[in-house]
Protein backbone atom coordinates (compact mmCIF):
# COMPACT_ATOMS: atom_id res chain seq x y z
CA UNK A 1 0.00 0.00 0.00
CA UNK A 2 1.12 3.43 -1.00
CA UNK A 3 -0.27 7.03 -0.90
CA UNK A 4 0.29 8.92 -3.98
CA UNK A 5 1.85 12.32 -3.56
CA UNK A 6 2.47 13.42 -7.31
CA UNK A 7 2.73 12.60 -10.78
CA UNK A 8 5.14 12.24 -13.16
CA UNK A 9 4.46 14.22 -16.51
CA UNK A 10 6.87 13.68 -19.50
CA UNK A 11 6.70 17.42 -20.75
CA UNK A 12 7.86 16.22 -24.53
CA UNK A 13 4.18 13.99 -24.85
CA UNK A 14 2.24 14.61 -21.74
CA UNK A 15 2.07 11.49 -21.06
CA UNK A 16 2.13 10.64 -17.09
CA UNK A 17 4.91 8.14 -16.64
CA UNK A 18 4.09 7.75 -12.71
CA UNK A 19 3.13 8.43 -10.15
CA UNK A 20 5.41 9.62 -6.96
CA UNK A 21 4.26 8.06 -3.42
CA UNK A 22 4.73 7.45 -0.38
CA UNK A 23 5.19 3.70 0.85
CA UNK A 24 2.92 2.59 3.91
CA UNK A 25 5.20 0.83 5.43
CA UNK A 26 7.96 3.56 5.22
CA UNK A 27 6.45 7.13 5.57
CA UNK A 28 9.37 8.28 4.62
CA UNK A 29 10.39 6.69 1.94
CA UNK A 30 9.15 8.08 -1.63
CA UNK A 31 8.67 4.90 -4.22
CA UNK A 32 7.25 5.34 -7.96
CA UNK A 33 4.07 3.82 -9.34
CA UNK A 34 4.86 2.94 -13.04
CA UNK A 35 1.89 3.76 -14.95
CA UNK A 36 1.87 0.65 -16.81
CA UNK A 37 1.95 -1.13 -13.08
CA UNK A 38 -1.56 -0.10 -12.44
CA UNK A 39 -3.97 -2.73 -13.33
CA UNK A 40 -7.37 -1.00 -12.67
CA UNK A 41 -9.18 2.49 -11.19
CA UNK A 42 -11.58 2.23 -8.48
CA UNK A 43 -12.64 5.33 -6.23
CA UNK A 44 -10.33 4.45 -3.45
CA UNK A 45 -7.60 4.60 -5.81
CA UNK A 46 -5.17 2.74 -7.79
CA UNK A 47 -5.27 -1.61 -7.97
CA UNK A 48 -1.83 -2.57 -8.54
CA UNK A 49 -0.91 -6.58 -8.22
CA UNK A 50 1.51 -6.45 -5.34
CA UNK A 51 3.78 -3.83 -3.28
CA UNK A 52 6.59 -4.69 -5.07
CA UNK A 53 5.73 -2.52 -8.24
CA UNK A 54 6.47 -0.11 -6.41
CA UNK A 55 10.36 1.32 -7.44
CA UNK A 56 12.68 3.46 -5.94
CA UNK A 57 13.34 6.60 -7.81
CA UNK A 58 17.05 5.85 -8.25
CA UNK A 59 16.31 2.34 -9.73
CA UNK A 60 14.19 3.96 -12.66
CA UNK A 61 17.15 4.90 -15.12
CA UNK A 62 15.08 5.42 -17.88
CA UNK A 63 13.03 7.91 -16.42
CA UNK A 64 15.66 9.66 -14.78
CA UNK A 65 15.75 12.21 -17.47
CA UNK A 66 11.80 13.10 -16.79
CA UNK A 67 11.98 13.31 -13.05
CA UNK A 68 14.74 15.21 -13.02
CA UNK A 69 12.89 17.78 -14.78
CA UNK A 70 10.26 18.13 -11.71
CA UNK A 71 7.51 19.25 -14.41
CA UNK A 72 4.37 20.18 -13.39
CA UNK A 73 0.85 21.43 -15.63
CA UNK A 74 -0.55 22.82 -12.41
CA UNK A 75 0.32 26.72 -11.92
CA UNK A 76 1.92 27.20 -15.76
CA UNK A 77 1.22 29.95 -17.29
CA UNK A 78 -0.52 29.57 -20.61
CA UNK A 79 -1.04 31.83 -23.58
CA UNK A 80 -1.76 31.93 -27.05
CA UNK A 81 0.73 32.04 -30.06
CA UNK A 82 0.08 35.76 -30.47
CA UNK A 83 1.48 36.34 -26.67
CA UNK A 84 -2.26 36.37 -25.36
CA UNK A 85 -2.12 35.81 -21.52
CA UNK A 86 -4.85 33.29 -20.74
CA UNK A 87 -4.11 32.43 -17.31
CA UNK A 88 -2.77 29.11 -15.32
CA UNK A 89 -3.29 25.84 -15.73
CA UNK A 90 -5.90 24.43 -12.17
CA UNK A 91 -6.65 20.57 -13.96
CA UNK A 92 -6.13 18.21 -16.42
CA UNK A 93 -8.03 15.66 -17.54
CA UNK A 94 -6.13 12.04 -18.42
CA UNK A 95 -7.11 9.23 -20.17
CA UNK A 96 -6.91 6.13 -17.86
CA UNK A 97 -5.88 3.88 -20.60
CA UNK A 98 -3.43 5.63 -22.27
CA UNK A 99 -2.21 7.74 -19.24
CA UNK A 100 -2.13 11.07 -22.26
CA UNK A 101 -3.26 14.38 -20.87
CA UNK A 102 -6.46 15.31 -23.11
CA UNK A 103 -7.05 18.89 -21.69
CA UNK A 104 -5.74 21.18 -19.79
CA UNK A 105 -8.26 23.51 -17.60
CA UNK A 106 -6.84 27.00 -17.40
CA UNK A 107 -8.22 29.88 -14.45
CA UNK A 108 -8.45 32.97 -16.16
CA UNK A 109 -7.74 36.38 -14.20
CA UNK A 110 -10.56 37.54 -11.91
CA UNK A 111 -11.50 40.13 -14.37
CA UNK A 112 -12.20 37.51 -17.17
CA UNK A 113 -12.99 35.37 -15.00
CA UNK A 114 -16.64 37.36 -14.66
CA UNK A 115 -17.22 37.59 -18.46
CA UNK A 116 -16.53 33.52 -19.29
CA UNK A 117 -15.18 31.10 -16.68
CA UNK A 118 -12.25 28.39 -16.96
CA UNK A 119 -11.08 27.29 -20.53
CA UNK A 120 -10.76 23.85 -21.57
CA UNK A 121 -7.89 23.12 -23.71
CA UNK A 122 -8.17 20.10 -25.90
CA UNK A 123 -4.09 18.71 -26.25
CA UNK A 124 -4.56 19.16 -30.04
CA UNK A 125 -4.33 22.73 -29.58
CA UNK A 126 -1.21 23.15 -27.81
CA UNK A 127 1.54 24.51 -29.95
CA UNK A 128 4.21 24.45 -27.43
CA UNK A 129 5.16 23.48 -23.42
CA UNK A 130 8.99 24.96 -21.96
CA UNK A 131 10.11 25.65 -18.70
CA UNK A 132 8.06 28.82 -18.16
CA UNK A 133 4.70 28.66 -19.68
CA UNK A 134 2.26 26.40 -22.22
CA UNK A 135 1.61 28.10 -25.82
CA UNK A 136 -1.25 27.55 -26.97
CA UNK A 137 -3.17 28.01 -30.84
CA UNK A 138 -5.38 31.57 -30.51
CA UNK A 139 -8.96 30.98 -29.79
CA UNK A 140 -11.60 31.84 -32.03
CA UNK A 141 -12.72 35.09 -31.47
CA UNK A 142 -16.20 34.83 -29.70
CA UNK A 143 -19.27 37.03 -31.66
CA UNK A 144 -21.84 38.20 -28.58
CA UNK A 145 -25.51 36.73 -29.72
CA UNK A 146 -28.05 38.72 -31.61
CA UNK A 147 -24.47 40.30 -33.33
CA UNK A 148 -25.19 40.83 -36.98
CA UNK A 149 -23.12 38.98 -39.63
CA UNK A 150 -21.14 40.63 -42.37
CA UNK A 151 -22.22 40.32 -45.73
Amino acid sequence: MATTTDVIVNPNNLKIEGLYCTDAFDRKKVVVLLYQDIRDLIPQGFVVNDHDVLSEPHELVRLKSIMDLHFSLIGKHVSTSSKEKLGKVTDYATDTMTMYVQKIYVSQSLLKNLAGGNLGIDRTQIVEINDRRIIVQDLAQHVPAGAKAWA
